[in-house]
């Protein structure tokens, strides 16, 4: 597409992708353990979450959850430690299956029926760009009303199907301005 930005901040602006400050409101929306997962009560956390029922083992195995059923046995009778290479499979395979799980739902509370929901779009930060390089862009407010793709998307954890999707759906409404919020300081959004 010929209005991405190819060289971001050479200027001095500072932001993120907007896809990405989308997800992050989404992870949470999604409300994942808080605890971190080297701490033993977020990993046992973790460990109950994937282990509960046998369609959650499956899910956490798909994920990418190696060990064994008797290693998460020990590792929840504490009889045994999982190494760092274990938590990291551990709360990656969390994330996965939690965002997978959690995706209909937000779906269902994002476009409440085709009304959508309200998005704030907060512009980048330009505060140390030279004034001829400044560009005008503003708080901007849209009703997005389509969320498929973004959720399918971020569900998936695929970051090209959520940059299609923030351009596809999400600011194409703001008319022939969209390509000022590909990078912005923050996405707010209420679900």
């Amino acid at each position: 597409m010929p209005d991405r930005n190819i060289e971001f901040g050479k200027f001095g602006a500072r932001g993120v992708k907007g896809y990405e400050a989308a997800a992050r409101r989404l992870d949470q929306l999604a409300g994942f353990i808080a605890t971190p997962v080297t701490q033993r009560r977020g990993m046992l956390a973790r460990l109950h979450y994937l282990t509960r029922s046998e369609r959650a083992r499956t899910a956490a195995r798909a994920a990418g959850l190696t060990v064994t059923d008797r290693t998460l046995r020990s590792w929840a009778a504490a009889t045994a430690s999982p190494s760092k290479k274990s938590l990291g499979q551990l709360d990656t395979a969390y994330l996965q299956v939690r965002r997978q799980n959690v995706a209909r739902h937000l779906l269902q509370r994002l476009n409440k029926d085709g009304r959508g929901t309200r998005v704030e779009f907060h512009p980048l930060n330009q505060s140390q760009v030279d004034r001829p390089h400044v560009r005008a862009v503003s708080f901007r407010t849209l009703n997005v009303r389509n969320w498929d793709l973004m959720v399918t998307a971020w569900a998936a954890d695929d970051d090209e199907a959520m940059d299609t999707a923030w351009f596809g759906d999400i600011t194409a409404d703001l008319g022939s301005d969209y390509g000022a919020y590909e990078y912005v300081m923050n996405i707010g959004f209420a679900a």
